[in-house]
């Protein structure tokens, strides 16, 4: 038990901003870390519907809802995946040879395609969030942990570009084949609890990151000759807005 919570304490130490107790970042404690990646995302889903039912009951205007959803899950992360979101954005515009894409998702500049990608993100984002319903939103706040779900798992399923990094330290130190087993547990417990709220969004969100996942595989290895920490965060930014768009239209299906 005192290592399971380790890999608790390990998983939202590097994947949020939550204050978290120290602990060894040994091999031992990290076996497990990746099986609670999942629960960030509950805890940011979380903040995003306990939000919503507070603006409601406050009446906030639709403007100050919206971007207070939309800076939740950057403060709550810290950032860490829009980071890699944009670190990748500038490697795949840069067109490079794939030794060249790996230096340039190391390099901690940030280029204009990457400015320009976070803009666009970033309003995409505000624009299907402005249209949410409180209806639709739970669906949506569970959305934050399907996409770390698929996360996880890629990290333990798919090659690797690199030996060294963020997702070589975690994918490495995994015992993979449990991690994967709970990953599929979360997912499948994430697309329950959507049908159950709305099954016309569950099922598009259902074939449209299951597209995503399979896009994300294959630009990977193409590309990079596998996934890496920025690699990782820049599928699960695309995911959750992805699973955003889906809530939408699911919500207005008649």
């Amino acid at each position: 038990m005192k290592r399971m919570f380790s890999s608790l304490i390990i998983a939202f130490a590097m994947y949020s901003k939550i204050p978290m107790p120290g602990v060894e970042w040994s091999k031992e404690n990290m076996r497990y870390a990746m099986c609670f990646f999942p629960l960030v995302g509950a805890v940011v889903g979380g903040a995003l519907y306990f939000w919503g039912r507070i603006s409601d009951i406050l009446g906030m205007s639709r403007v100050f809802d919206t971007v207070i959803i939309i800076l939740i899950p950057l403060l709550l992360t810290g950032g860490i995946h829009m980071d890699g979101f944009m670190d990748t954005v500038d490697a795949r515009c840069s067109y490079q040879s794939r030794e060249r894409k790996l230096e340039i998702l190391k390099d901690p500049n940030t280029g204009a395609f990457a400015v320009i990608a976070c803009i666009g993100y970033l309003l995409l984002s505000y624009g299907f969030w402005y249209e949410m319903t409180p209806e639709i939103l739970p669906a949506a706040a569970i959305g934050f942990v399907i996409s770390r779900a698929l996360s996880g798992l890629a990290v333990v399923t798919f090659p690797l570009a690199k030996n060294s990094g963020l997702a070589a330290t975690f994918s490495n130190g995994a015992n993979k084949r449990r991690t994967g087993a709970v990953m599929m547990v979360f997912l499948l417990l994430g697309f329950g609890g959507m049908l159950l709220v709305n099954w016309k969004t569950g099922t598009i969100c259902l074939a449209a990151v299951s597209l995503l996942f399979l896009y994300y595989y294959r630009m990977a290895v193409k590309e990079f000759g596998g996934i890496t920490g920025d690699l990782a965060g820049y599928f699960l930014q695309l995911c959750e807005l992805t699973i955003v768009i889906c809530a939408i239209i699911g919500g207005r299906l008649k």
